[in-house]
């Protein structure tokens, strides 16, 4: 287990209660151009009006508070804080770039907001994920953000994070109370069955056989919405496509074990044209490489989601059949996960969901939105 965090100190038998006082008004200032007035010093230090306007008078006065304006105060003490806030970070896995991108984003987030954070992994086992929560709770973090896809576990969690008094921001799938963060998977769906469909109405002039889901065995309705969003969005631009064309084929959303379903499927299969949705990048090109050794290279397309580094190298690739990916963009999940936890705790208004926003990446816009894939050491 990381932890990025500093221990705290035992109050000490000589302190001065009136210098922890005026250290605690210091500290209400967490950048170095913050403009604070009064009211914002007492909200955040608990002080009386009285005593926080008698501290900043008396920093003012040694100057290591300055007034600006008629009501602002800014620091002019600077200083490395221990974060204002601690935080427990529970990952679903480290095992694909995608994932690996949003928890860097957290994690650099973190450090840039002054949050001390621990980091955890969950995998993909239940029992884990439980015993992290344990841990946020023993170690009295502020908030938890939780990234798991196991619906049956999920109130488990979002109940014992409850009793503790510790808010919740989920990931993955639906925590009861929690706040949601995390992509639009009906919309996201949407976009990618539209492509899908409107890509074999371009060339094909919409006559294809079947309609491939692969769907993901875990995550629940919320996932689940994804695929149903593609379907939907491939019937919104060709009307006409039957029902019974529709196979629907659960994995476990990796690369390797979508190959071998896919193979197993195409053995038996006698569509001439097959459009596939996969419910990740992993699960699109497993597909792909299926469809290509089995002899439906030139007679397929594939739309993946996420929008991961190793979906994106595959648009580049000359006369690929992923003709798209919708895009997550988990690098900037960090930034907006921060943003709601720190409004939550400072009791501003928060939605009870925060989407991300998706794009379709086709190989003529990919460049466009991630010019540096080149950079990328994976």
């Amino acid at each position: 287990m990381l932890k990025f965090y500093l221990v705290k100190k035992r109050a000490q038998p000589y302190r001065i209660d009136a210098v922890l006082r005026a250290c605690d008004v210091l500290a209400a200032f967490r950048r170095d151009d913050e403009l604070l007035q009064l009211k914002d010093v007492v909200a955040r230090t608990g002080i009386s009006n009285a005593t926080a306007f008698r501290i900043v008078r008396t920093l003012q006065e040694r100057g290591f508070v300055e007034k600006v304006g008629a009501r602002h105060y800014r620091s002019k003490v600077h200083f490395a804080r221990r974060g204002r806030y601690r935080f427990g970070y529970a990952s679903q896995g480290e095992d694909s770039t995608f994932s690996q991108e949003w928890s860097e984003s957290i994690i650099n987030e973190a450090r840039q907001q002054g949050v001390d954070l621990i980091a955890v992994n969950n995998g993909t086992d239940a029992e884990t994920a439980i015993r992290n929560v344990e841990t946020f709770i023993q170690e009295r973090v502020d908030l938890v953000i939780e990234h798991q896809f196991n619906e049956h576990i999920a109130p488990v969690i979002s109940a014992r994070l409850l009793d503790a008094g510790i808010p919740l921001i989920a990931m993955g799938t639906v925590h009861p109370g929690a706040i949601y963060f995390g992509g639009n998977n009906y919309l996201a769906g949407l976009l990618g069955g539209r492509h899908l469909g409107q890509w074999a109405k371009r060339e094909w002039n919409g006559a294809f056989d079947e309609l491939i889901l692969l769907e993901l065995s875990f995550g629940g309705p919320l996932l689940q919405a994804r695929m149903t969003g593609v379907e939907a969005g491939v019937r919104e631009v060709l009307p006409s496509f039957l029902a019974g064309r529709v196979v629907k084929l659960r994995g476990t959303g990796q690369f390797g074990s979508t190959l071998d379903l896919m193979r197993k499927h195409l053995r038996h299969a006698t569509a001439r044209r097959i459009l596939v949705g996969a419910a990740n990048d992993p699960c699109a090109l497993g597909a792909l490489r299926a469809l290509e050794e089995s002899g439906w290279g030139e007679d397929c397309a594939v739309m993946g989601q996420g929008g991961s580094f190793e979906g994106r190298a595959e648009l580049r690739r000359e006369a690929t059949r992923l003709i798209g990916t919708v895009a997550f963009f988990p690098e900037k999940y960090g930034e907006g996960i921060m943003r709601l936890a720190l409004d939550l705790l400072e009791k501003r208004p928060v939605p009870p969901a925060v989407f991300a926003k998706h794009k379709v990446l086709t190989s003529a816009n990919v460049e466009h939105h991630y010019p540096n894939d080149c950079l990328l050491q994976r």
